[in-house]
């Protein structure tokens, strides 16, 4: 791979283009309108559409209900056996799985602790309080998708070397709690992980232009990758991840050591 992708641009799964297509073909055929199939289903009309444009997964309810209404003899309900839950949202799916390739990982997030190192509670808050919502199929997924990529701390080997900066923004936010704390202090102890903290008073300009990750595989490519309120990018442009080593090397150097670090995430969980 080389250049830069928008994983915004990522074309919806086929399965779920084809069985929304078909959705869309025994309604019409049926004589059976959007309104109808969204309330016998509990979905709203603009939910069904988009799972009949194919941008959004028909669940098994909607196929279901319809194969009912429609008089489809099982024809749609039988898509179910073809169409899965993404644990991961489609900007995510190139990133992951360079990540899965990674030798060695750096980052810097500045509002949110990163997925690497939440708890299971503190990513349910996060999933179930997105907009716009997700239906709890999805939200189930999309926990069990992040939790699994934590395998990356311990399962690998060799192992990889993980280093991360979180602004004190992210700690000092009212959805992190002494169980989150812990969990920092606990990954800090492992031999191949690194966490540092960048207190308010040291905050640098770069610090504030939102979370970074820069990734090298086992054939020594390096990836930049970068996501803001309108979606991911992912890039193995050279000036690109030159200027991302750069911002992530002056932000560490103002963070306070890791063993700095972790006394300062100790007196938060201290003060609670």
């Amino acid at each position: 791979m080389s250049g830069q992708s928008n994983a915004n641009s990522l074309p919806p799964p086929a399965a779920w283009r084809y069985s929304g297509n078909q959705l869309k073909r025994w309604r019409t055929k049926a004589n059976v309108s959007r309104e109808q199939l969204a309330a016998a289903s509990n979905y709203a009309p603009d939910t069904i559409k988009a799972m009949e444009q194919g941008v959004r997964m028909p669940t098994p309810r909607v196929l279901d209900v319809a194969d009912d209404l429609c008089r489809a003899d099982g024809m749609l309900s039988a898509a179910k056996d073809y169409l899965k839950r993404e644990k991961f949202p489609a900007r995510l799916h190139e990133y992951v799985e360079r990540e899965k390739e990674a030798t060695s990982r750096w980052s810097y997030d500045a509002t949110y602790i990163p997925g690497l190192l939440q708890t299971k509670n503190y990513t349910r808050t996060l999933i179930e309080n997105r907009y716009p919502p997700l239906d709890e199929e999805t939200v189930e997924e999309r926990i069990i998708g992040r939790l699994e990529r934590q395998a990356i701390l311990t399962e690998r080997k060799p192992p990889v070397a993980l280093r991360f900066v979180i602004y004190e923004a992210a700690l000092r936010s009212p959805l992190v709690d002494t169980e989150q704390l812990s969990r920092l202090l606990e990954v800090s102890r492992l031999r191949n992980v690194v966490i540092q903290v960048l207190p308010f008073v040291k905050a640098i300009p770069a610090a504030l232009l939102g979370p970074m990750v820069l990734l090298e595989t086992r054939d020594h490519e390096r990836f930049a990758y970068a996501e803001g309120q309108l979606g991911g990018l992912l890039s193995a442009d050279p000036d690109l991840v030159s200027r991302t080593a750069e911002r992530l090397s002056m932000i560490r150097a103002e963070a306070l050591s890791p063993a700095e670090s972790a006394r300062f995430v100790e007196r938060m969980v201290e003060q609670r």
